[in-house]
């Protein structure tokens, strides 16, 4: 770990509205920075960033959660509504039956590498579940990951997958769930298609759906 990362005070605070627009660059380049490594392996363009991060400004009850360590931010955390989301995020849940206001999406959690590892993970979930409380009577969180094959190429020998830090926060993973998103990755030319599978937890103690 750097000194600065050792040494700067980290501050961890949820933003919405428009308290959030003067972050929306630093959001950009720290998701693209972030969603490079494996296993998203997301080629990012800020101008296209910039405008998907508008969406938890004009989003009624969206939030992020941004740390900073000495002003910079260097971790951010999403939340919005399901039913604020695109359409192939909610499709799942409406294939099933399962109405979309009952759930609340943690969009992403980002996190610079030096600063892993401190807890910050952690408060970036307590946060958005105390936030998803506070402004909607969801019943539940639910978050979707990238799908990736144990054997795939760009996999780093050291690479721990998040599943049992997700079990750990009260999530399950719902492999009935399931939805596509296209991204440019890493050295192509080209978007493709992504499969992303679904974790939920319960807010209020009423079952899993």
């Amino acid at each position: 770990m750097s000194d600065s990362a050792s040494t700067s005070p980290i501050t961890i605070e949820t933003y919405t509205g428009a308290a959030l627009a003067p972050f929306l660059g630093d959001l950009a380049r720290l998701r693209i920075t972030v969603f490079r490594a494996f296993p998203y392996l997301y080629e990012g363009d800020e101008g296209y960033e910039r405008g998907y991060l508008e969406t938890y400004v004009k989003t009624p009850h969206a939030a992020v959660i941004l740390a900073r360590a000495g002003g910079r931010v260097i971790g951010a955390a999403t939340c919005l509504p399901l039913a604020a989301e695109s359409a192939n995020v909610q499709a799942p849940f409406r294939a099933r039956g399962l109405a979309p206001e009952r759930f609340f999406y943690f969009g992403e959690s980002v996190l610079l590498a030096d600063y892993r590892g401190q807890g910050i993970g952690v408060a970036f979930f307590t946060a958005r579940e105390a936030h998803a409380s506070a402004v909607s009577n969801a019943d539940f969180a639910t978050f979707c990951a990238v799908q990736r094959p144990p054997d795939h190429p760009a996999r780093p020998p050291d690479y721990v997958p998040l599943d049992s830090f997700w079990r750990k926060r009260g999530f399950t993973p719902r492999p009935e769930l399931s939805c596509v998103m296209r991204w440019r990755e890493v050295g192509a030319t080209e978007e493709s298609e992504h499969r992303l599978g679904f974790w939920v937890k319960s807010l209020t103690g009423a079952p899993l759906p």
